[in-house]
């Protein structure tokens, strides 16, 4: 005999069914996640979508630039070279840019204050890119922010191919002998200034090429400098940030709109040397000898400048191509500055003596002070504190003429304000902005 099912029972089993099936249907989060969509060409954004690429993707690179700015225009052909490349990375990054000059809310969001402003997300956190615009060289700059926190080698080829593969735009610290945990919290903290890396097997030949004799030890390398520095230990953090922290830049630092940025963060004082040519044979062989002298001073930057380079940098401090050069000066990196009585110029003879003698008088006080000065001030202002700011300041000026005239009820004069901003404007855009850096 069939069975007849009754409908209460079915009744009440279904919606227990329907659970179950619907349970083995649903897949947990972690499983469901999966990779964003692969972008090897470079991505158009505006107010609409940039939130949501900066949060789908872990690195974007953003190119904020105008449709009428040349450098802009230069770039935005080597974007798209990089842009594949980039996007087969194990990390992969994601290149974008947005028209700043048409999406000018999104553009004052995120500090643009010229073009192009280059600046790369890393899990949305911004910062600011000052590296190479080339194609290749791009690429092998931005590998930098992917890349492991520390690197492990294990032998003279696995450290002769990093070198190679870091550039030239970063220091490089490797750890000989050293365990790759003693330098992983600095790694982490000072990943974007530099590369990291730790080597367990080398030959005796790598000890000769970075020239130290005994291990652990720490070794600094600067390529584009031909520089290194070695560090013996103590290997406790607070000795070991202290090496990396004076080692990020080199022994002599050349002095452009883009290193006075990295010595912003820099509280030691500046020893300056004014030359009349950087590139001439017997400047070059000064800054050999400055960086001697440096590397027996730590606790302060050595820095060199030639007149033909910058000479509205170096008029600043009372120098130009009637001073009698070389010029040693000691910078407080604002507005300040020391001369060494007796040690006002470098002589050609001797100038090791001559630069112990100045570092001497310079420690004992034997000091003249002095105010940075001279008519290119406004533009060593605006490389220090942005153009932006600058243009803040001329209209605050401005509003203040302004307001007085309407106090002392004079009618406003025609140029109060067309007088004061084109011409800042444009001195400020020459000075600040040189090749290869922004128009505004």
């Amino acid at each position: 005999m069939t069975m007849r099912r009754s409908p209460l029972i079915l009744l009440n089993t279904t919606p227990l069914l329907l659970l179950v099936l619907l349970s083995s249907s649903i897949i947990s989060p972690a499983e469901s996640t999966t990779p964003p969509e692969k972008i090897n060409t470079v991505l158009e954004l505006d107010e609409s979508n940039f939130d949501s690429t900066i949060s789908t993707y872990d690195y974007v690179f953003v190119d904020f630039y105008a449709p009428w700015c040349g450098h802009c225009k230069r770039l935005a052909p080597e974007l798209d070279v990089a842009a594949p490349i980039l996007a087969e990375l194990k990390k992969p990054i994601v290149i974008a840019k947005v028209n700043a000059d048409k999406y000018t809310r999104l553009a004052r969001k995120h500090e643009v204050d010229g073009f192009p402003t280059l600046k790369i997300y890393m899990h949305g956190v911004p910062t600011d890119y000052y590296g190479p615009r080339k194609a290749e060289l791009l690429v092998r700059f931005l590998r930098k922010f992917v890349a492991p926190d520390v690197t492990i080698l294990n032998s003279d080829s696995a450290i002769r191919d990093f070198v190679e593969e870091a550039g030239t735009h970063f220091p490089i610290f490797i750890g000989f002998g050293l365990n790759e945990t003693v330098m992983s919290n600095l790694a982490i903290k000072y990943k974007k200034k530099a590369w990291f890396s730790v080597a367990s097997d080398f030959s005796d030949d790598v000890m000769v090429q970075y020239d130290f004799d005994k291990i652990p030890t720490l070794v600094c390398i600067h390529p584009s400098y031909n520089d290194h520095t070695v560090f013996y230990g103590p290997f406790e953090e607070e000795f070991m940030e202290e090496f990396i922290t004076q080692n990020s830049l080199p022994l002599a630092v050349p002095i452009n709109s883009e290193t006075l940025k990295e010595l912003k963060n820099d509280q030691r004082k500046i020893v300056l040397t004014i030359l009349e040519d950087d590139s001439e044979e017997k400047s070059q062989n000064l800054i050999k000898i400055l960086k001697a002298a440096a590397s027996a001073n730590r606790d302060l930057v050595f820095g060199y400048v030639g007149v033909k380079q910058w000479e509205e940098f170096t008029e600043t401090f009372g120098a130009n191509k009637e001073t009698k050069l070389p010029k040693m000066i000691v910078w407080d990196g604002d507005e300040e500055y020391l001369s060494v009585t007796g040690s006002e110029s470098i002589e050609e003879e001797d100038q090791g003596s001559q630069i112990s003698q100045f570092l001497a008088g310079y420690r004992e006080g034997r000091t003249e002070r002095n105010i940075v000065s001279g008519p290119s001030l406004l533009g060593y202002i605006s490389s220090l504190i942005g153009i932006r700011t600058v243009y803040i300041i001329v209209f605050l000026v401005a509003m203040l003429m302004f307001i007085q005239h309407i106090s002392k009820e004079e009618p406003l004069r025609v140029g109060t304000r067309d007088q004061a901003e084109p011409v800042t404007s444009s001195e400020a855009e020459s000075r600040e902005y040189r090749p290869e850096d922004k128009q505004d």
